[in-house]
């Protein structure tokens, strides 16, 4: 049977972490503090911010929350990003998207800081990425999924690994991170030929193709790590990922449950991106 890679030990270990680091912010006269930026009243916009307002409770950052009509004109939601950006005492901005129509989300992405883009939507910090140059902050899910194989002790460095999806959010980013740890990496996507057999010879299976059922049996063999990162609503109404988890529970070596696996990671991703640029602006306070 394979081990259940769960995130509440993750996020229970980092949370210790980062509160210890935000009492020390705080000694020295500031609190981490996160803008949520959030147009209108949408029932996902309104779980996920409750869920990441409890878990900055336990971290110690300060959650201020800017609410508008969902009615509120681009110009208008431009000027609200640039106070933000110019607030001293805001550390990390999260805007929610999808954003209304008539927004344009480009323009809206790269109006924020880099430097205070806390969840790596601007092209500046996805070209931070890229380059190893430390701007911005990578996108949170991707870096949940290598923090949760660091905690778990899973091997990286020299590991082929399959990453299946290819966007910005997930598949991109998580690939260079997880070249950054020396693995081996291969993308798939909806094109890829043979994928159960590319799939087979990998050490490390990162599934994020946002499909019920794209990693099945035939793409498994004994002793891989699979990390599923997609939030799917299968045929029963119930959440699923992308992965077969009972095929994989049986064949794999280790495998993340969904819902609580990578997701439950990526709130406690969130805000250590934030204490760190309030560390970040703590030090360069010092030196002006």
């Amino acid at each position: 049977m394979a081990k259940v890679l769960t995130g509440k030990e993750v996020v229970s270990q980092l949370s210790d972490e980062l509160k210890e680091r935000s009492e020390i912010l705080e000694r020295r006269g500031g609190s981490p503090t996160l803008a949520v930026v959030r147009l209108g009243e949408r029932p996902d916009d309104l779980a996920y911010e409750r869920g990441l307002t409890k878990r900055a409770e336990k971290t110690g950052v300060t959650v201020r929350k800017c609410v508008f009509p969902e009615d509120l004109s681009q110009e208008d939601l431009l000027r609200e990003v640039d106070v933000l950006n110019h607030d001293s005492t805001v550390h990390g901005i999260l805007i929610f998207r999808p954003l209304p129509a008539g927004i344009d989300d480009d323009a809206v992405r790269a109006a924020l800081a880099p430097e205070k883009d806390v969840d790596g939507i601007t092209d500046l910090s996805q070209a931070g990425l890229y380059t190893g140059s430390g701007v911005g902050f990578a996108p949170c899910t991707a870096e949940a999924c290598i923090k949760l194989l660091k905690h778990y002790k899973i091997p990286m460095e020299g590991k082929r690994a399959v990453v299946i999806g290819r966007s910005q959010v997930i598949g991109k980013p998580v690939s260079m991170l997880l070249l950054a740890q020396n693995a081996t990496v291969t993308i798939c996507h909806s094109r890829t030929q043979n994928l159960a057999q590319v799939c087979r010879e990998a050490d490390l299976i990162i599934a994020a193709a946002g499909h019920p059922g794209t990693v099945t049996a035939a793409c498994l063999r004994p002793g891989q790590t699979v990390v599923d990162v997609a939030m799917n609503v299968g045929a029963d109404g119930k959440l699923c990922g992308d992965v077969d988890y009972e095929a994989a529970g049986k064949v794999a070596g280790a495998v993340t449950p969904v819902p609580g696996g990578v997701g439950t990671v990526t709130s406690g991703v969130l805000m250590l991106h934030v204490v760190t640029a309030a560390e970040r602006e703590a030090s360069r306070s010092m030196l002006r």
